[in-house]
């Protein structure tokens, strides 16, 4: 094993620790807030993050760039997802709960 060898499986360890750290404060956001609004918040910011970290540790090993290409295609698929579904469930949430604040329309009742 060269020094470089060595170097990139210490970078392997490290991102693969980091986006385990971030995935378990997304799930510790989950259990913690109690607005769903800001669960879906912490899930979706957190959780992208320490998805990524993983993605970029599994980009040292593959053994080709095709094989690299497929995994940011994972990664940017479930990205896609993340932010489709956080926002369909944050406009039931909206629809469900009309007693909640609309910064929007706040701010266009102070400057109206």
């Amino acid at each position: 094993m060269t020094m470089i060898d060595g170097l990139i499986f210490g970078l392997q360890i490290l991102l693969l620790v980091s986006g385990c750290f971030f995935f378990a404060l997304g799930t510790l956001g989950l259990f913690r807030f109690n607005d769903t609004l800001c669960r879906i918040h912490a899930l979706t910011k957190i959780d992208n993050l320490g998805l990524g970290l993983v993605i970029l540790a599994l980009l040292t090993m593959t053994p080709s760039v095709a094989s690299g290409l497929k995994t940011l295609l994972i990664w940017w698929v479930a990205l896609a997802a993340s932010a489709t579904s956080a926002h369909l469930v944050a406009r039931a949430v909206r629809i469900h709960e009309p007693s909640l604040p609309d910064p929007l329309r706040e701010r266009e009742h102070k400057d109206g």
